[in-house]
């Protein structure tokens, strides 16, 4: 429960935060800009100066004169002091003709507030002594003691006493006992007596409310909100306290306000938090803005405050300039490092892309290899096959060569018996006639023959059919039914069995050589293929590969 609540406090502070340097970064940015714009305002007021000038030329009564000067006096108190002067000194002299005591006490105290801004103490002093308290009322005794409150914090501020202090805080309790309490007024002076005194919640309660009506004038909202600004800064709350001297410093800038305290403590507050670049802004906004109005004490203290905020601004300055030669000379180093790199990279990568060509040619080289030992394997199943298939035709013939060897060599013992049989019993002429005649040969031969087909066929049974597919439809050999192969047949089949030399196949046959070469040449003109495959075609027959 505690990680919970401490979770739901913990994002509500940094929303604050964040919301509260949002509104602080707008603030300055804003008063950036306005202080880019100071030359444009003052012009504008210079024209709306023009304005009443031309005004009290048109004024032909003293009473309007009054009143087009005491105009003058508005525009410039807090702009020129000195051209103020001549108009306050002007209305003292135009009341002293009318002899209204009324304007010569209001424009007195007008004068005595530029005597105090101007560093002339002892003359503003000196006015106010001449007069007579217990005689006013209304509107002049509250300026007659906003004038006294003036003047001591004017001087305060350069001497500082808690005697002035007091003063200061005795003249405004006695304003705002006379001050309405629904006025605007009422609560700037009261929050002044706050933040004095310490009350610095009471005091941001009462001023807060005035920045969303932004008062009755502009005026009033720029200095509830300078007012705030230092409630803030003596909270120790330097961010919030930046952020309403910069909303009272841009009121102030925008409405060509050259004597104000905004500025200042504003610049004096960025120096403290260590934002030196800001402060150095402000403070020559400041000091320009107080020479040009001539604001004595406010040039002074300026003065001071420039000296200490430009020399920390050279030191800043200096240290990034630096820092800028050293992270200069760290990316030049780097770059060197980063361009040998990109060289050593691009020479790999060269290195690579040959590597990859040679792995490439290397492929094809070995799928040209994998190509050829499939091939070669190929043929060795083929050569394997054939040696298979020799083997088995060899091993059946030798079988039958030793069992036909016995049989020859056993009917030849049985033939000489007879033969010595038909000498010891002197029967020549039986003798003579079985030696002229050549029927064992023909019988034995066919016998051979017969036997051979019989080992032939055993070994290629389909040798028949698969021969005749090899011929034209009308040309295919039909065996009788007493025989196993004719002629044709067996010269092919000793073709098939690897015996191609018409010569040993004439002597096998007991054939002239003429005559088996009739037999093939008649055999491939026969061929329903390709004459000059025939014979090699035949060599197939019984094989895997072989295809009519």
């Amino acid at each position: 429960m505690c990680t919970r609540y401490f979770s739901i406090i913990l994002i509500v502070f940094t929303t604050l935060l964040f919301q509260n340097t949002y509104a602080q970064t707008i603030a300055l940015n804003s008063l950036n800009l306005a202080i880019g714009q100071k030359a444009e305002f003052a012009v504008q007021k210079e024209a709306r100066i023009e304005v009443i000038k031309k005004m009290t030329l048109r004024a032909l009564s003293p009473t309007n004169q009054y009143q087009a000067n005491k105009l003058l006096y508005e525009e410039y108190q807090k702009f020129r002091i000195d051209s103020a002067v001549i108009y306050a000194t002007r209305n003292i002299n135009i009341a002293q003709q009318l002899n209204r005591g009324d304007l010569l006490v209001e424009s007195k105290l007008q004068l005595t507030n530029l005597y105090s801004s101007s560093d002339r103490y002892l003359e503003a002093k000196d006015l106010l002594n001449s007069i007579n308290r217990v005689t006013l009322s209304g509107q002049n005794l509250i300026d007659f003691y906003q004038s006294q409150i003036q003047l001591y914090e004017h001087y305060n501020s350069g001497t500082y006493t808690q005697t002035n202090r007091n003063r200061i805080k005795s003249y405004r309790d006695s304003l705002l006992k006379i001050l309405p309490r629904s006025s605007t007024a009422y609560d700037i002076n009261l929050s002044q007596q706050y933040i004095n005194s310490d009350s610095f919640k009471a005091a941001d309660d009462l001023l807060k409310p005035m920045l969303l009506t932004k008062g009755k004038s502009l005026a009033d909202y720029a200095m509830a909100s300078y007012l705030l600004g230092s409630s803030y800064q003596s909270q120790n709350k330097p961010d919030s306290a930046i952020r309403y001297y910069a909303l009272s410093a841009i009121v102030d800038v925008q409405n060509a306000i050259k004597d104000n305290a905004s500025m200042q403590a504003l610049a004096l507050a960025c120096y403290q938090t260590g934002d030196i670049n800001h402060a150095y802004i402000f403070t020559q906004s400041a000091i320009q803005d107080a020479i040009f109005s001539n604001v004595k004490f406010r040039t002074a203290y300026m003065s001071e405050l420039y000296t200490i905020i430009n020399s920390a601004y050279q030191k800043k300055e200096e240290k990034g300039k630096s820092e800028l030669k050293f992270y200069l000379s760290l990316i030049s180093i780097l770059s060197g490092f980063l361009i040998i790199t990109v060289i050593y990279l691009y020479k790999q990568m060269k290195k690579i892309s040959g590597i990859k060509e040679e792995l490439d040619e290397t492929g094809k080289q070995l799928s040209a290899l994998n190509k050829e030992i499939s091939e070669k394997n190929v043929h060795l199943n083929d050569i394997n096959g054939e040696l298979s298939e020799a083997n088995k035709v060899k091993e059946t013939y030798i079988a039958q060569f030793f069992d036909l060897c016995s049989t020859y060599i056993n009917k030849l013992e049985d033939y000489r018996k007879l033969l010595n049989k038909k000498a010891q019993d002197k029967q020549l002429e039986d003798l003579f006639r079985m030696l002229r005649s050549t029927q064992m040969i023909h019988n034995e031969a066919d016998e051979l023959y017969k036997i051979f087909d019989n080992i032939f066929l055993s070994l290629y049974p389909n040798f028949v059919c698969e021969f005749n597919s090899l011929l034209m439809p009308e040309e295919k050999i039909i065996v009788k039914a007493s025989e196993f192969l004719n002629t044709e047949l067996r010269i092919y089949a000793l073709i098939r069995l690897g015996i191609t030399d018409s010569v040993k196949i004439a002597s096998f046959l007991r054939y002239s050589l003429s005559t088996i070469y009739n037999y093939r040449t008649a055999a491939r003109n026969k061929a329903a293929v390709s004459r000059d495959t025939f014979e090699s075609q035949v060599m197939k027959i019984g094989s895997i590969d072989f295809q009519p």
